[in-house]
């Protein structure tokens, strides 16, 4: 089973959520011109089940979403579109903006 880390912060715009796979930590990926770290200041958080996954993204303003299992549980949920995800290497990546 994947393990999901959630970060959560107050910002002056609101939530701010950051997802991502536990064993993504520190490690970045390049495709073309597009890269990504996944930054262990931004990313690193509890440990979480899917459910409360699903429950911080309905609750946020704003949130970044690392990991395979991590963008298919946003997309399954409808938060994400399945053409608005990119794949970055050997991960997938997702931004999330309430409007």
């Amino acid at each position: 089973m994947v393990e999901l880390l959630l970060n959560e912060r107050e910002t002056q715009k609101g939530r701010l959520v950051a997802v991502c796979e536990a064993d993504l930590l520190g490690e970045s990926f390049e495709n073309g011109e597009l890269s990504l770290t996944v930054n262990e200041e931004f990313y690193d958080g509890q440990e979480v089940d899917e459910d409360t996954v699903v429950d911080s993204l309905a609750n946020c303003s704003v949130a970044n979403i690392v990991g395979t299992k991590a963008v298919e549980i946003a997309i399954e949920h409808g938060f994400v579109e399945e053409e608005n995800v990119l794949d970055i290497g050997e991960t997938r990546h997702a931004q999330l903006l309430w409007m």
